[in-house]
């Protein structure tokens, strides 16, 4: 009569053995604690189902509930439900001990629920940055698990073109896709995290490292770029993910954020769609980047950038066609800072923005000063045309300093193209109307699409200077020529850079090409020197 009034109870009822497996359990335990029937739940080890169906802020709670000999109570929160239930757990007797199971009153759920929902982002269902504080703040690891804890940092590429293309609302739809991909590559006792827009992490508290991480993190790799299908149209991105584990280049808990996303960075800057282990030598990298940071900020205010300027010449009678402005950064710790080691870090800070408006204007203004009408061609990063007053801020230098539209060119790579093919279109139509001319600066080093001369304004190709440089043959050669012969036919003007030799000079005006910069002609030279280049060639001319 005793057990069938347990059988038929409202308040769940088991036992469990010295192993944590239960021996017996009614229906009402089975409904509370999430297993299907009876026959299931009897012989299954309690604390590994119940990480499987409970939040728990540290795992370890669980494993510590068998281990104390005394009576326990522990309130727990479903995954899929908001009712908690609260467990008790008796004194062992005779190797068995007696697990009781209640659901908590609504008036005691309130709080908890709240809280519980404030861990949680609510578009997705992972968890978000305070269930992850919660987390690393509470651990505290068996002995088994020393080791254990490992951060996997997750950046999502090419999420921006899928918002500005396909709106938000496909936007949040693929966010919700990712999440449940991360869900699939993770392990049941990891914790899943949303961090904010389009990043992610993994969070390892039980396992062998590095092994486990790595493991996972080529999983989500693999998984991510997988194609997603988003309101019937095929959607490709990627991942770029950045690993750290505890003890193995990683000394505390509190710096495993920090190194995670140091590798997240490396991982990117290696080009995206990998991922990287930290080590100890990305620390000290980021140290030196952080110091680069620290001075690029500092160098516009205390006036050490300067514009120094390439001649262009036109190879069929060496009459100068103008300059090439190009930046320089004198810095009173570092010397001459090459361009290529501050200007992407400058695209990544932002600063970009003003040293380019800077650059803009100082190359306009010292044009002014030139005997001549020569053009000045001026360098425009990508990041500056996702500024939308980018042609406000053109138009304003050339009004500023009284340079004539027709003497500035903008030179840019296919890179902004490919960036934001839409946007880019608007904002070079928007500089062709205000008479400034535009020239595809590398051709022939990126996709080199026929369509990008086609659909946009070009005035001028720059042929890269490895074709120029680089070991001659009959193919290289031929590739020149088969560029001179598309810039004549479309109308626009071929330039080669890093012409050296007298014999590279001779080749390209006997293809056909205009106009040479390079060695051969001269450095550049700095701005004080261009006027007596300018009497120079016209001494020669005459």
């Amino acid at each position: 009569m005793f057990e069938n009034t347990l059988k038929s109870s409202a308040m769940g009822f088991a036992t469990i053995d010295e192993q944590g497996c239960i021996v017996f359990a009614n229906s009402a335990l089975c409904s509370m604690l999430g297993f299907l029937n009876t026959e299931a739940a009897v012989g299954c080890q309690l604390i590994p189902h119940l990480l499987t169906q409970f939040i728990c802020t540290n795992p370890s709670d669980f494993s510590q509930l068998l281990q104390k000999i005394e009576p326990a109570i522990m309130e727990l929160q479903p995954i899929a439900s908001a009712d908690p239930v609260r467990l008790h757990i008796g004194s062992a007797e005779s190797g068995l001990r007696l697990l009781v199971v209640d659901r908590m009153p609504k008036i005691m759920t309130i709080s908890a629920h709240a809280k519980t929902l404030s861990h949680y982002d609510p578009m997705t269902g992972l968890g978000n940055r305070l269930l992850l504080e919660e987390v690393i703040a509470n651990w505290q690891p068996n002995p088994p698990d020393v080791l254990s804890m490992a951060v996997i940092m997750i950046d999502l590429d090419r999420f921006k073109p899928v918002n500005d293309t396909l709106g938000h609302a496909a936007g949040d739809s693929l966010l919700k896709l990712v999440a449940k991909r991360l869900l699939s590559a993770a392990r049941k006792q990891d914790y899943v995290i949303r961090m904010g827009g389009d990043e992610f992490l993994i969070l390892h508290t039980i396992g062998s490292q590095p092994v486990g991480a790595v493991t996972v993190a080529k999983r989500i790799v693999n998984l991510i770029a997988r194609p997603f299908l988003i309101d019937g149209q095929q959607v490709n991105i990627g991942a770029s993910v950045g690993v750290a584990a505890l003890n193995h280049g990683t000394d505390t808990v509190s710096d495993l954020l920090k190194h995670a996303d140091l590798a997240l960075y490396e991982a990117k800057a290696a080009g995206r769609g990998n991922f990287k282990f930290f080590e100890p030598a990305l620390a000290l990298r980021a140290m030196g980047r952080r110091d680069l940071e620290i001075d690029l900020r500092r160098a516009l205010g205390l006036k050490e950038f300067f514009l120094v300027y390439q001649p262009q010449v036109n190879i069929v009678d060496g009459s100068l066609r103008g300059f090439e402005a190009l930046i320089r950064w004198q810095c009173p710790k570092r010397g001459l800072v090459s361009p290529l080691d501050f200007i992407s870090l400058a695209e990544v800070t932002g600063e970009i923005h003003a040293i380019g408006e800077w650059t803009l204007r100082t190359a306009c203004a010292e044009a002014m000063t030139w005997d001549g009408d020569f053009c000045v061609a001026v360098n425009v990063s990508p990041v500056q045309f996702e500024n939308d007053q980018f042609v406000h801020i053109l138009r304003n230098v050339l009004v500023s300093t009284g340079l004539p539209p027709q003497r500035l060119e903008i030179e840019i790579t296919e890179g902004l193209l490919m960036k934001d093919y839409s946007g880019a279109q608007k904002h070079l139509w928007d500089i062709q109307a205000l008479g400034v001319g535009i020239a595809m600066d590398d051709f022939g080093t990126g996709y080199s699409s026929l369509s990008y001369l086609h659909n946009f304004p070009f005035s001028k190709i720059k042929i890269d200077q490895s074709f120029i440089r680089g070991n001659k043959s009959d193919k290289s050669l031929a590739l020149v020529n088969a560029i001179i012969n598309l810039g004549d036919c479309l109308g626009m003007t071929t330039v080669a850079e890093g012409v050296e030799t007298q014999e590279q000079y001779q080749e390209l005006a006997d293809g056909g090409c205009m106009v040479a910069q390079g060695y051969l002609i001269s450095k550049p030279i700095t701005a004080q020197t261009v006027p007596t280049f300018i009497n120079l060639i016209k001494t020669k001319e005459r």
